[in-house]
């Protein structure tokens, strides 16, 4: 299966093996959460058999007045394993934010670049015939509505539209994204604690402003490079690290998974001992939907929002947090988040205190270096 490129190289629609790649990439920059990686590529390649491959768009070639809405799952992963969403309840929204605007969506787009979200609005685009914008508003994934870029430049997160799989339809406006989460998650809830969604419709030119540009083709290249290292018998690991700039933080195997879901979340922390040359280390990996803080013997070794992964040790694949398993040899790898994230509002918006964590946020270059990062 051909990849869709211009003579740049670069790409510029996803068929079915884009999709392969990108559900590998972007469990990667998703830390573990976004929803299954697996489900959303199932669905977006039974929707991309159907109707096509989907066009990609950058936010650069967007017009200024463009359309463009946000498509995501909401709730949490372990609920959306045994409630896979359909077609109709990923396009219900997009029907319903349209009513309201008035107008129709030039484009559709991730939320974050993480796990199964990523793919989501591949399927409507794909039943729509509208192009999917490589581009995001995290850099990653995290677990609340409000941890975007657009909120952090105050672009109002309203219209919200959202839609369960029995047919229930919500429309909502929010004063602002905390607002919004704290309506949504309980909405969430009652629908069964999954739940499709559309939020921050914006602009071409607030796309340019406030998107995280380029994410798809991000994640694209991270898969390539864990499928090909493996048919090249490389180091899959190592060439993750060399691309990303990342960190390897600890080698070992879980034998502990403590994992409850929880006011639509799912959360809970895993304990590692190290194997092999590190045998004797014991990490400690704290998560609510997506992997925040990973400690040893009473130091970070890296904090949100920098991104911490888990990877498997013989494949490179990621692991997500619903489907760590005990016994799971694992290399856990960190990685730089969007330097967006490390402002005051970033921090006050996802840092460690923000999820309850009491300990300073250390850049994860600053972690590696040792400097800091006591608890």
């Amino acid at each position: 299966m051909a990849n869709n490129n211009t003579d740049q190289n670069k790409l510029t629609a996803l068929d079915e093996q884009a999709v392969q790649y990108i559900a590998v990439g972007a469990a990667v920059l998703g830390t573990g959460g976004g929803g299954d990686p697996h489900i959303g590529k199932l669905m977006a390649l039974e929707t991309i058999r159907k109707y096509g491959p989907v066009r990609l768009v950058r936010p650069e070639e967007l017009e200024d007045d463009s359309l463009v809405v946000p498509l995501s799952m909401i709730g949490a992963p372990t609920v959306m394993n045994e409630k896979i969403p359909s077609i109709e309840q990923m396009t219900q929204p997009l029907d319903l934010i349209e009513k309201e605007l008035g107008r129709k969506v030039s484009a559709v787009m991730p939320i974050e670049v993480g796990g199964g979200n990523s793919l989501v609005p591949v399927i409507a685009a794909a039943e729509r015939g509208i192009p999917i914008l490589d581009a995001d508003a995290m850099g990653r994934a995290f677990p609340e509505s409000q941890m975007v870029t657009f909120y952090l430049d105050g672009i109002d997160c309203s219209p919200i539209t959202m839609a369960d799989e029995r047919g229930n339809g919500v429309l909502m406006h929010a004063i602002d994204g905390v607002w919004e989460e704290r309506m949504a998650r309980a909405l969430t809830i009652q629908m069964g604690g999954s739940a499709s969604i559309c939020d921050y419709p914006v602009s071409g030119a607030q796309v340019k402003k406030s998107a995280v540009p380029h994410t798809l083709t991000l994640a694209y290249e991270i898969g390539k490079t864990l499928f090909e290292s493996k048919e090249q018998k490389q180091n899959p690991i190592e060439a993750l690290l060399k691309q990303l700039h990342g960190y390897a933080l600890f080698n070992g195997k879980a034998v502990d998974i403590r994992r409850r879901t929880e006011g639509g979340f799912t959360r809970g922390e895993a304990v590692f001992e190290g194997t092999d040359a590190e045998k004797g280390r014991t990490m400690r990996l704290y998560f609510q939907n997506e992997f925040l803080l990973a400690t040893e013997d009473g130091r970070s070794l890296a904090v949100t929002p920098d991104l911490i992964s888990l990877l498997d040790q013989d494949t490179g694949m990621p692991i997500t947090t619903e489907n760590l398993k005990y016994g799971a040899r694992v290399t856990a790898v960190g990685f730089p988040c969007d330097p967006r994230w490390r402002t005051p509002k970033g921090l006050e918006t996802v840092g460690p205190k923000y999820f309850g964590y009491d300990i300073p946020y250390v850049p994860i270059e600053e972690l590696a270096a040792g400097k800091g990062g006591n608890l």
